[in-house]
């Protein structure tokens, strides 16, 4: 009975631990779509930012957008799917991401995660205090809209009108920094070399935001310093406070890798990352296994008692005393205290 009850400790923490971070990824998501939807700024102010905006890229040399929409339009079918590619991959492919990084890498999936909701936090404290209308608005430059000329088409003909979207949050762009943070994280977290290639997913959304005219260079340069601006910050944290980032709801003991016994070696390939099978009944981090539980001592040798400071984590068949940590066990050489 107490081996049932113990065996569904793990699950309950795990499943605990899933629905707090779908709970809080919903949260942060509909905190920011909703934030951003009730941004309100007239379209001249939009409009002027954007004027301002082709200034500065023009000032820094940086190339025409017109140059990149100019070659989706060369082909209907590469307009549409650059108008596709837009709408559909950006929620999807980042949802599947981030549960895909929970599964492979508890540690990793808190740092992107972290990181996400940082850049995204920032984002609309510039929508706020920066609006900017699309290039695609720009008709007098000669842009156009692609999604209106080939569809799929989500946005409202008038932007102060659309109930679906804020038009005029245009900076930063969140498609190139949320495609940045998935291409580093499967990078970080996969093995094989393949994992290389989604390179090619914010290079491809770079090109498609702003073939579509939907973003300029800018808004995703913008975006890419802020996700070394929130790297930084997560880096620093953790050196400073000395403990690492984890996912709600599961301890650390879920994160890292410990090692065990010999006689439960062989479950390793089924646990939980860092999950020894003596905590199933404790609830306690999994402790670090001592030096002298590794080999054993030798046999045929009196009982010894060993004392030493206690640990930050409580060692394997250890007995606390009074802030000390007693270590019993068949020993060898003079008792020490």
């Amino acid at each position: 009975m107490q081996m049932s009850t113990s065996s569904r400790s793990p699950r309950a923490s795990l499943l605990r631990a899933v629905g707090l971070e779908l709970l809080l990824v919903v949260v942060l998501l509909g905190a920011y779509r909703y934030g951003r939807m009730l941004i309100e700024h007239s379209p001249a102010t939009a409009f002027h930012n954007a004027g301002e905006m082709v200034g500065w890229e023009q000032t820094l040399h940086l190339p025409n957008e017109l140059a990149v929409q100019h070659l989706l339009l060369s082909s209907e079918w590469l307009a549409r799917f650059a108008n596709i590619y837009y709408f559909t991959v950006h929620f999807p492919l980042t949802a599947g991401f981030l549960v895909w990084m929970f599964i492979k890498s508890r540690e990793q999936y808190t740092r992107i995660r972290t990181s996400m909701a940082m850049l995204t936090g920032f984002a609309l404290l510039i929508h706020a205090a920066f609006p900017l209308a699309p290039a695609r608005m720009l008709h007098g430059l000669g842009f156009v809209d692609t999604a209106a000329m080939y569809g799929p088409n989500v946005y409202a003909t008038a932007p102060q009108h659309d109930s679906v979207a804020n038009q005029f949050a245009a900076m930063p762009s969140l498609h190139f920094g949320w495609a940045v943070l998935v291409a580093v994280g499967i990078i970080r977290v996969a093995r094989t070399p393949w994992r290389w290639l989604w390179i090619g997913h914010p290079i491809i959304t770079l090109l498609v935001i702003v073939g579509t005219g939907n973003h300029y260079w800018l808004d995703a340069a913008v975006a890419g310093a802020l996700i070394i601006g929130t790297e930084r910050v997560i880096t620093a944290w953790t050196t400073t406070s000395g403990t690492g980032l984890r996912p709600v709801g599961i301890s650390s003991g879920w994160l890292t890798v410990t090692p065990v016994s010999r006689w439960s070696a062989g479950f390793a390939g089924i646990l939980p990352t860092g999950y020894a099978p003596s905590q199933r009944s404790s609830g306690r981090d999994p402790p670090a296994t001592p030096g002298w539980c590794r080999r054993g001592p030798p046999p045929d040798h009196a009982a010894q008692q060993y004392v030493t400071d206690a640990p930050s984590t409580t060692p394997l068949g250890a007995s606390v005393t009074s802030g000390r940590v007693v270590r019993r066990h068949s020993g060898w050489g003079p008792t020490s205290a």
